[in-house]
Parts: structure tokens; sequence; C-alpha cells
């Protein structure tokens, strides 16, 4: 099944508002449904494919046939931009002007070799497509030529498992699911569970440095990968022949993260983990945010670990957010304080130590245990929130997300500074917003924040959130924090990539970036700015 093109997810499992919330963004923000229903698929003009008749040959022969070189309206929407909150508002008010000339499926490694000399030799770019499921201009490039979105949906397979080491390599375009029903069947599972999970592919969890719900327990997927290959322009890329090594620089970790701009990835070795005995999830109630997170930072520094562990600050957990399935019941809600989320997986013996011990340190930090259900309910509904999103969307409402990460002795300073930063812009612009967090991943060092902004649109949406957006990313650097956690650079954050990794440290991945891509080919203007 395809993604909806308009949206997140399957259609299928969009659902409207409650009237409690309709009413709360009528009353608290100022919200007022849109003038214009969103243009239908069908009614979109898109532009005729300045594919030329010898570049389409080129790529037909480099991935052997006319049904995997598309050129139709149909697939080439559907692969333009990706999922952020203003993605989503521009093709659906039908702006597809950066719509791609073709979309191309390879196979294999070699197809993906040959595709890229055909775009080298007709002057196309290129952008390596997996789940569509980028949130930061990942998918957008900066077009001084055509581009081609290579759709890597037929690369989904599992191409070894070893029991032994526990890991398994797989193909890039092989969506999350898939990859657990695989290595199921052979008792191993990754443990990696974003929220983007249900659709996102394993190319996509490497090139963007992906970060699982699970991350407390599971650790992130850049910790996952034991091995890559990347096709570039100029050659082939084959890293990793070990756990670990001294033999110079990792250049796995030049990979990870990399967002297409360096090559594409076309396999993953990753390290397994034994399918879990049992999961069990729970609620754990705190008087305060800096509250929880002390009891989050205590048990991330000195354990026992948590396989799951999150914080909603007290704005988030009075709206429901903390359970997104069943926002807008009473039952969900708080009237003070914040709700912490625990999850414990693996064996019967594991968790019931870990989960008796965590207790004990998060009632010594003040936490009240408010039983399974919240974390049942957390659990069922935590790839729930992007359909909330639409939703809003269609109720007239802009949401958007963002996220950042810091040391623990930033995250009060960050914390406050992102809040302000939002509430202040968007208060000016005149639509004060509401502004909720939560603590998603937790390390022995610090921890990422993950906020939810929600505001009247405004008369033109995206150009209302930008100067929002560029506020919250100036707030992001001057308190210390890191621009990205999980989601990505993208073209999104890429001027203040630039700014965190310093002139050295650009030019540094400016000449990586000339020795594998010369012609400047592969996602152009993303992760890097052009020349």
């Amino acid at each position: 099944m395809d993604m909806l093109w308009s949206g997140w997810g399957d259609p299928a499992k969009a659902a409207p508002l409650p009237d409690t919330v309709i009413g709360l963004l009528r009353d608290l923000l100022g919200v007022k449904p849109g003038d214009a229903a969103p243009a239908g698929l069908d009614e979109i003009a898109v532009p005729e494919s300045p594919l030329g008749p010898a570049a389409r040959r080129a790529l037909l022969d480099a991935v052997g046939g006319e049904a995997h070189v598309r050129t139709d309206a149909e697939s080439r929407i559907r692969h333009t931009r990706g999922k952020s909150t203003p993605d989503l508002l521009r093709i659906r008010r039908g702006d597809v002007d950066d719509v791609p000339a073709a979309v191309v499926l390879p196979a294999g490694h070699d197809d993906v070799v040959a595709v890229l000399k055909a775009c080298a030799e007709h002057g196309l770019a290129l952008v390596p497509f997996g789940g569509g499921t980028s949130v930061v201009g990942g998918l957008a490039p900066e077009r001084r030529r055509p581009y081609v979105a290579l759709d890597l949906r037929r690369m989904d397979g599992l191409l070894a498992l070893d029991p032994v080491s526990r890991t398994a390599t797989l193909q890039p375009g092989l969506r999350a699911p898939q990859a657990e029903a695989l290595l199921a069947e052979h008792g191993f599972t990754l443990g990696h569970f974003p929220q983007s999970y249900e659709w996102a592919t394993i190319g996509g969890f490497a090139a963007a440095r992906s970060s699982g719900q699970a991350s407390a327990g599971y650790g992130r997927f850049d910790e996952m990968v034991l091995g890559l290959t990347l096709a570039t322009p100029e050659g082939t890329l084959d890293v990793g022949r070990a756990p670990r090594s001294a033999a110079g620089p990792d250049l796995r970790q030049l990979v990870l993260g990399s967002e297409g701009a360096f090559g594409v990835i076309t396999s993953v070795t990753v390290r397994l983990r034994p399918l879990p005995h049992t999961r069990v999830y729970e609620g754990w109630h705190f008087a305060s945010f800096e509250e929880g997170a002390a009891a989050l930072r205590r048990l991330a520094q000195d354990g026992p670990r948590p396989t799951v562990l999150r914080l909603s600050d007290e704005t988030e957990t009075l709206i429901g957010l903390a359970q997104p399935d069943a926002i807008g019941s009473a039952d969900t809600q708080q009237t003070a304080g914040c709700m912490a989320i625990a999850g414990y997986e693996g064996t019967v013996e594991d968790t019931t130590h870990r989960r008796e011990h965590a207790a004990a340190v998060l009632r010594e930090c003040g936490g009240r245990y408010v039983g399974e259900e919240p974390g049942e309910r957390w659990a069922h509904g935590r790839y729930s929130a992007p359909y909330l999103r639409d939703s809003l969307l269609d109720a007239g409402a802009f949401a958007e997300t963002l996220e950042t990460a810091a040391f623990w002795s930033r995250i009060p300073e960050l914390y406050a500074a992102v809040r302000t930063a939002l509430t202040a812009a968007l208060t000016e612009a005149g639509t004060p917003p509401l502004v909720m967090c939560h603590i998603s991943h937790v390390y022995e060092n610090g921890a990422s924040l993950y906020f939810t902004v929600v505001s009247a649109q405004g008369d033109d949406p995206v150009a209302h959130w930008t100067p929002a957006k560029h506020a919250a990313n100036e707030a992001i650097l001057a308190a210390g924090g890191t621009i990205s956690h999980h989601h990505g650079v993208g073209t999104d954050h890429r001027d203040w990539y630039v700014r965190e990794a310093g002139p050295l440290g650009v030019e540094a991945l400016r000449a990586v970036k000339r020795r594998l891509d010369p012609e400047g080919l592969l996602s152009p203007g993303v992760l890097l700015p052009l020349d």
C-alpha cells in the first residue's frame, strides 16, 4: 500500500477529532475551519516531465523495463516532498512545483549503480526515497536541474542472517513491520519502533540516524548498525567488517546520517536481539516536569533502565497527548502534574527484576504508580500521533513537531528557551499556540526533548510557521542543544546544522561530497548547502 498522498499513513485509519477537542481548539486558540477544501489528487496540475528520450532510455536500461520508470502524474505527486506539516499544506493546495521528473525503482545494488551512471550522463539529480516519511525537507532538494526519485521499495529483502553472531543484512527498501516479521521467523527483533515505524524503511533509519521509542532498552538505530554498503557516482563503499575496530576512523559513522547526500545505502547489517518473552507498560505520575525529569535521569544514569522511558510535561499530560489514541477522553486527563511511561521487554525474570527495582527508584523520586492502563494505552496508540496531526489540519488548526537533545544540565534551559521562542513568535503573529513537550529518549549523559505545537493557521500557514520555526532553531543552538536528535537535517535544518558543525567541519564534509559525488547529483541542498 502507498501512503496517503496528502497526509500520513493509511487513509482508513484517519479519524475526525472529538467534539471536545474541536471546542478546545476554537475556544482556546481561535481555530476556525478552512475556507476551501484541499485539492483532490486528480485536480492537481502536474507539469510534463522534462525527462528526455535519451535519459528515459538510459534509466529503462538501468532498471529493466517500463514498469520501473514512472512519469505519470500520480506517481510523481506521491514522491513530491515528505510529511512535514508545511509539506502537507503545500501539497493540499496543489503546489507541486518541485515534483520529480520521474520515479525510478531499482531491484538491487547493481541497478542503483546503473541509475547513478545514467543520471550523471544526462544531467539529472537523484533523491533516494524509502518510506517518504521525512519531516525536515529530506526529500525536497534544491533544484538546479531535474531530479528523479529513487524509490527503493523493490529492494525489500532479508539478504543474510547469522544467528551465531546475531546479525542480519537487510535491503534498504524493507519497511520496518516487514523487517520485524522476517526476523521474528528466526526468533529475533531489531527493537526499533519509532513513531514512523509502520511506513519507514531500513535505509531511511540509517540515513537519518533514527531513534525508536524503545531506545532506552534497545538503543538508537545507528547503534544497531554494524555494516553498510553505499552506492555512489564514483563507486561502491563497503564499511564495517567487525563489531568494533581500531583500524582508523569508523567510516560507518560517515554514512550514518548522511541523508542521501553522499550515496545510496543499498544494504545494512544490523545486530539483533532475541524476541522478548513478555512486554509490560505502565504509568507513573509526577507533580512536575522537573521532578519527573530528575527521576528519568536517575534511572538513565544509575539504573535499572526500562526498555521504554518517557515523560510528558504538564501541558501534554493535561491535553492527553501522552496517550494519543485516547485524546479527548476525560479519563486520560490529569488536573495537574506529568505522566511518565515506563515499559519493560525481555525475559520474565529480567523484566520482573528491572520493573521492581525501577519502581523503587521512581517512588523515591516522588513518582506515584497509576497502573498498567496508561502504559498499555500509550503502547496501543504509539503510532497514532501523525494521524492526529492530519485531523488537526482538517479542522483548521496548525500542528507541527520539532525535537532536540542536550546534556542533562542543559535540559531545563533548553526546555524553557524553546517553549518561550515558539510562544512569543506565534503570539506576536496573532495565533497564540499550545506548546507541549515530552522527554522521548534518555541517555546516561542527557536526553531529547520533543515538542508539539498547535495553533490557528493564519492566512498563509506555511509563511506563518516559518518565523516560529526559525526562532525555535535559534533558541536550540543558543541553549546548547543539537538541531536534531532523530528527525535529521534535510533542507529545513541545514543552515543551523552548518553552524553547529562549524566552518572546518562543513569543509571536511564538502570534501567527502566532492570525492563521492563530484557532480553534486545526490540530494542537492540536503544536509549541506550548494556550492
